[in-house]
């Protein structure tokens, strides 16, 4: 049995074939983690959908990414489409409801306790202990797996709060612990979420840091797979960080890390 971590998909599904291929990849035996944003911006976000939940719980993990929550919540009707989103075929889909709860049974972090590694799709919040963010996580999880998702993911939106403070209660709770695990990539040396830029490090603000180079990050001795934040190209000199986002949607390419080694495998896309 082999294990493989493979970064955002994002509806490119022919890259995923490839990419399957060139690792030789046995559904009867071997797993598939994906660190989220499975959908939109790439053409075949129902493919790619369909394949990993015809996987069954047993040969996948999926954690959820913001583009997945936007699909559900255009789903559920309380957000419109972007312009450039490419989620119709999924929304008009005769298995739309099947696809859309299976889902929002995803969850935000997924923890292999066997290999140590963590998987989330953007990291963990500076200020988390492993313990506290998978905790965090259960309660997003809860409220999406409820009876009525619509009522979070209709208020998930907004930048605010943009620093943890255990004494969150509310949406406003929620909010900040979907922002940390879905949506960060620069953060202030406090902690502070900075969520509107997106690109490299070496041409990012003053006085902003990747969220793995906090000082003093609680969860500095957890091994954390990701995605989010492709401009990394997949790289971050630092221990126990695992950026697999290398931009296939823009036309670069698919990766894949074999966690029993750590080996990378990539396809281009485009």
């Amino acid at each position: 049995m082999t294990t493989y971590v493979i970064g955002d998909v994002q509806g490119c599904f022919d890259a995923l074939e490839r990419l399957l291929t060139a690792i030789h990849f046995d559904s009867s035996r071997d797993i598939l983690w994906f660190t989220g944003d499975l959908v939109n911006r790439g053409p075949q976000s129902l493919e790619v959908l369909r394949f990993i939940k015809t996987l069954g719980e047993a040969r996948q993990k999926t954690v959820l990414g913001n583009h997945d929550l936007h699909l559900l919540a255009v789903a559920y009707g309380v957000r419109e489409l972007h312009h450039d989103d490419t989620l119709q075929a999924v929304l008009a889909a005769p298995d739309r409801n099947e696809l859309m709860d299976w889902l929002r049974h995803r969850p935000l972090l997924y923890e292999d306790k066997n290999t140590g590694f963590v998987l989330t799709h953007a990291g963990l919040a500076p200020a988390w202990s492993l313990k506290q963010a998978r905790l965090l996580a259960q309660e997003v999880e809860a409220v999406l797996r409820g009876n009525t998702p619509a009522y979070y993911l209709k208020q998930m939106y907004g930048n605010q709060p943009d620093l943890w403070e255990d004494r969150l209660t509310g949406i406003e709770r929620l909010r900040c612990i979907t922002n940390y695990l879905t949506r960060m990539r620069l953060c202030h040396p406090d902690g502070r979420l900075e969520l509107s830029y997106k690109g490299r490090i070496d041409t990012m603000p003053p006085g902003l840091i990747p969220w793995f180079d906090v000082p003093d990050r609680a969860n500095s001795n957890v091994k954390i797979l990701f995605g989010h934040w492709a401009a990394l190209g997949g790289k971050a000199d630092v221990s126990n960080i695992y950026p697999l986002d290398t931009g296939c949607v823009w036309g670069n390419c698919l990766t894949a890390m074999r966690l029993e080694d750590e080996k990378r495998f990539t396809v281009k896309c485009g």
